[in-house]
């Protein structure tokens, strides 16, 4: 099996420019031959009727002598048989094979009869008349000889056809270079990304199907490299967000072990490891989470609920955080009932309002208002904390992303709580907006559809 593309597809264009040149030939010399052919037989049949006035009208002798002096002689050659088989040839074959005559032909022409017959090839005729004479009927038979334009025409075209297909081979092996030279850069570009090597420039510029095709490589590859990327991150984050409380849980664990440690110091230290276990217990369930929304393997359980006494509700549940915070909250809820996940919904609000709780000032103010029109609702949850920077504002829903806000204030959390929120909000089909300036709070905007779409 050939394996190289270069190969085949060189052979397949010579395979086709040879076949196609051989038919080529061979069609148009038997269209040439029927065409001469007809030609010779028209010029060999007044030929012949010509000689066939000369013997009327001249003696026997005098016929034979004129006739062996004519100058068409070098294109026929003329055959006069007695019945008895004898004949009298006139003109020279010049190398060129006569043509048999049979018994049946010499016989049907002394009765009369003509025989015209193409026995070999290209312009060669044979024509069989009955000549009266003096002495009685005889029979002429007259051959064309190949005409000198026949064997330069048939030189001619043998040379043409030799000389297309070798220049047709060189002009379609040097074709051939360029058309494979992209594929194998595609190939080479493959095994670099193989080998995690995204950095590739292909450079085809083709408006062809292999530049369409390079273009579509390439944007695979710039996707592949921010999977990647993505995927280095993600590594990276769960190994610091595992480290941190594992090194809590050795440490303490290890503490534990010392002798004479009061009840006190004992008590804190398992309070500690506990706090950090269910830490990590909470940041193994987001993640389960968070793979579940974006495999979209979580199924929608859609229910109609009231979304603003929804909204109530989870800022009740969360009432302690915010009062210890003395924060105080200000609702403008138009009453609306839609169609959506009644879970998923509220760990939604339950991540956004509790941000807000967590990075607003103590004694702020966090408002929250509903909105809608015949299709979509607006949920607005807006505090009046630190804000977030701009260049943060961008990437604050992808997973284990913290803004710098979290440092200024030491805030649990592992950063995935909204990468959910967007997931599930894009599993409603709906939007997520975010509007902030540093030191004069955040604003959280989330448009659902009224009724979810159920595909």
């Amino acid at each position: 099996m050939i394996r190289s593309l270069y190969i085949r597809v060189v052979l397949t264009f010579l395979v086709s420019v040879i076949a196609g040149t051989i038919i080529s030939f061979f069609a148009s010399t038997w269209i040439f031959e029927d065409k001469l052919n007809e030609n010779a037989q028209i010029n060999l049949r007044n030929f012949g009727q010509d000689i066939v006035r000369i013997y009327k009208t001249l003696p026997l002798r005098e016929a034979d002598l004129f006739v062996s002096e004519m100058k068409l002689l070098d294109s026929y050659h003329i055959r006069i048989y007695e019945a008895t088989g004898q004949f009298q040839s006139y003109g020279k074959l010049n190398g060129h094979k006569s043509a048999p005559v049979t018994m049946e032909q010499l016989k049907k022409v002394i009765d009369g009869g003509v025989v015209q017959a193409t026995p070999n090839g290209i312009a060669a005729v044979l024509l069989g008349l009955p000549l009266k004479t003096e002495m009685g009927t005889k029979a002429m038979f007259l051959e064309t000889l190949a005409p000198p334009s026949a064997t330069f025409v048939a030189s001619w075209a043998m040379i043409f056809a030799t000389c297309s297909l070798i220049a047709g081979s060189l002009l379609i092996l040097v074709a051939s270079i360029f058309l494979v030279r992209p594929i194998k850069k595609l190939t080479r570009a493959t095994k670099q990304i193989a080998a995690g090597d995204f950095n590739v420039k292909l450079n085809i510029k083709q408006s062809s199907e292999l530049g369409t095709l390079a273009r579509s490589f390439e944007d695979m590859m710039h996707d592949l490299k921010q999977l990647e990327q993505m995927r280095r991150e993600f590594v990276t984050n769960v190994s610091h967000e595992v480290q941190s409380p594992l090194t809590s849980i050795s440490g303490y664990a290890s503490a534990l072990k010392q002798v004479g440690l009061s009840d006190h110091e004992r008590s804190r230290y398992l309070d500690i490891i506990i706090a950090e276990a269910k830490r990590m217990s909470k940041m193994s369930d987001s993640l389960l989470k968070l793979s579940m929304l974006e495999s979209q393997s979580q199924q929608l359980r859609l229910t109609t609920l009231s979304l603003d006494e929804q909204i109530r509700r989870v800022i009740v549940a969360l009432q302690p955080q915010w009062n210890a915070r003395r924060l105080q909250f200000e609702l403008n809820l138009d009453t609306i009932q839609v169609t959506a996940d009644h879970e998923l919904l509220n760990q939604v609000w339950t991540n956004i309002i509790g941000n807000s709780i967590k990075f607003s000032e103590d004694g702020g103010m966090i408002n929250v208002s509903i909105q809608h029109d015949i299709n979509n609702v607006t949920v607005r949850i807006s505090d009046t904390g630190i804000g977030i920077p701009l260049e943060d504002q961008k990437r604050i829903f992808e997973r284990f992303f913290k803004s710098d806000r979290s440092h200024s204030r030491k805030v649990d959390g592992s950063g995935m709580g909204l990468a959910i929120v967007k997931q599930i909000v894009s599993l409603h089909q709906g939007d997520i907006r975010v509007q902030s300036e540093p030191g004069q709070g955040t604003t959280f905007i989330v448009t659902l559809p009224i009724t979810t779409p159920t595909d």
